[in-house]
């Protein structure tokens, strides 16, 4: 239930507890991305599962490696849609107006997916990428629009804002979860006439239902919040013909990048999954080059744009890797009882409700004299590295039977703080660096990293076999190393990077 908000002025409703000392507008906006959230992971919670599950059980019955394909290939294209909508916004809406857009093209999506049919699945998965791509970063534009320049209240903000992410992350897993998989509520749909089945389906159900909270919830808010500038309107003020040559451009781009990431699948092209890394790495250097602020602030973007890519390809394998470990090699029960698998999901958020709150503590006494944001990647990198190695005995004991859930709770600790140490502090950093009128655009690219990250989680999936433990012990620790790898590079390119950005923590 949400809390009651000030009729006269919403956005000045909230100004104690957890949002003292902050921004009167991070309420609202905090509540309107925990209810999208609530839409966007109880799905995910349930994707991979669905489509793995044998068409008899209501799923599609595909095989591993290529449920991994298209759920790598869908949240690629859930972030790296985000490059046009956040241009979209810059130029032509606003980001209040693409979040109301984006908003209820998710919630159509979540209801199109709640239909049984192949196609009703394919048309949800697309609309909910479209309208990811408009919302996401414009909400993260929106939080950033709240603190001026130097305000230090930032990344507490953004680190709360975070924690409303996974309120609604936590509670997801655990309602759409108990519809799609529970026996109770199968038996309950056996006992009403209808499908047991097709339970999948409510989940998705009650997704949709999050999303229209949320868009209502923004509804009721958003003429008191402020918006960003945008450089033409309908209206004829700005630049209609270089704001259509411009959106061309970006649309283009945007086609060619998803084009070319969803060629890399043949056989034949694996080798174009390398300029993942390439054209970034050359965007850096081309970039660092150059004499002006902003062009070397873009460089710096570049640094952590690589480390989040690297971070997410091992992070996002919650959904594929670590669900199916979950339902395979886990045991989901206790003290007899079961329970659904997609449970499992919820951890993360709990800790980071439980830990978002200390970071957000510790950056405001910190002050000034907090890392920067180059070291806290590196050391979140490193807790994510740490979480893949403890992965390698739990894959080794899978030999003998399904392990404990003490592993998975293991892992989701040092992932999350990891994940602490990067994501809100990185979009925070967005804000901050983004050249003049560039936020939303830059905040798409910083989700490109994300997009690329999921891709590359797609097809580090691809490989998982419940029936090769040893097989996917290596794994774990191959990736285990990687990071620790990149982790020490960055560590190394911090002093770097501080020049870069003109001295911005």
């Amino acid at each position: 239930m949400l809390p009651p908000m000030n009729t006269t002025n919403p956005v000045a409703s909230r100004s104690r507890g957890l949002f003292a000392g902050q921004a009167p507008g991070l309420a609202p906006l905090f509540f309107t991305e925990l209810w999208e959230r609530f839409s966007y992971y109880g799905m995910r919670a349930l994707l991979t599962l669905f489509m793995v599950a044998p068409i008899a059980g209501g799923g599609m019955g595909l095989a591993t490696a290529d449920a991994a394909r298209i759920y790598g290939n869908y949240t690629m294209a859930v972030y790296m849609l985000a490059i046009p909508g956040g241009f979209i916004a810059d130029r032509l809406l606003g980001a209040k107006r693409a979040v109301l857009a984006g908003g209820w093209t998710i919630a159509l999506g979540h209801y199109a997916l709640a239909v049984p049919s192949i196609e009703s699945f394919y048309i949800g998965l697309a609309l909910i990428a479209v309208g990811t791509g408009l919302f996401k970063p414009n909400i993260s534009a929106l939080v950033g629009a709240l603190y001026a320049p130097g305000d230090t209240r930032r990344d507490a903000g953004f680190s709360i804002f975070y924690m409303g992410i996974n309120i609604g992350g936590f509670i997801a897993p655990l309602v759409t979860g108990f519809l799609a998989q529970s026996v109770w509520f199968k038996a309950l749909l056996a006992d009403n006439g209808f499908d047991p089945a097709k339970s999948w389906h409510w989940g998705f159900a009650a997704a949709g239902v999050g999303m229209t909270i949320a868009m209502l919830t923004f509804a009721r808010t958003s003429a008191a919040l402020p918006d960003t500038d945008h450089g033409y309107d309908r209206n004829g003020s700005g630049d209609a013909s270089a704001f259509w040559r411009q959106s061309a451009y970006v649309i283009a781009g945007t086609v060619a990048l998803l084009a070319l990431a969803v060629a890399s699948d043949h056989p034949d092209l694996t080798w174009l999954r390398w300029l993942f890394l390439v054209l970034p790495l050359a965007g850096i250097v081309y970039a660092a080059r150059q004499s002006s602020e902003d062009a070397q602030r873009l460089a710096a973007i570049g640094i952590l744009f690589i480390a989040s890519m690297i971070f997410w390809a091992i992070f996002e394998q919650a959904g594929t890797t670590i669900a199916l470990f979950a339902d395979q090699l886990t045991r989901t029960d206790i003290a007899g009882v079961p329970f659904p698998s997609a449970w499992f999901q919820s951890i993360n958020p709990i800790f980071v409700i439980l830990l978002a709150p200390l970071f957000a503590a510790l950056w405001m006494r910190l002050g000034a004299r907090q890392p920067s944001s180059a070291v806290k990647f590196a050391i979140g990198l490193l807790f994510l590295s740490a979480s893949f190695i403890l992965m390698v005995p739990a894959a080794t004991l899978a030999a003998s039977g399904k392990v404990s859930p003490l592993w998975l709770i293991g892992l989701f600790a040092l992932q999350t703080t990891g994940e602490l140490l990067l994501s809100p502090v990185g979009l925070s950093t967005m804000t901050k660096l983004a050249p003049a009128r560039m936020t939303g655009l830059v905040l798409g690219l910083w989700f490109l990293a994300t997009a690329f990250g999921n891709k590359l989680a797609g097809v580090l999936a691809g490989g998982f076999s419940s029936t090769e433990p040893a097989a996917l012990a290596h794994a774990f620790l191959t990736q285990a190393v990687l990071v620790a790898i990149a982790a020490g590079l960055l560590f190394a390119a911090a002093p770097w990077f501080k020049r870069l950005s003109g001295g911005n923590h």
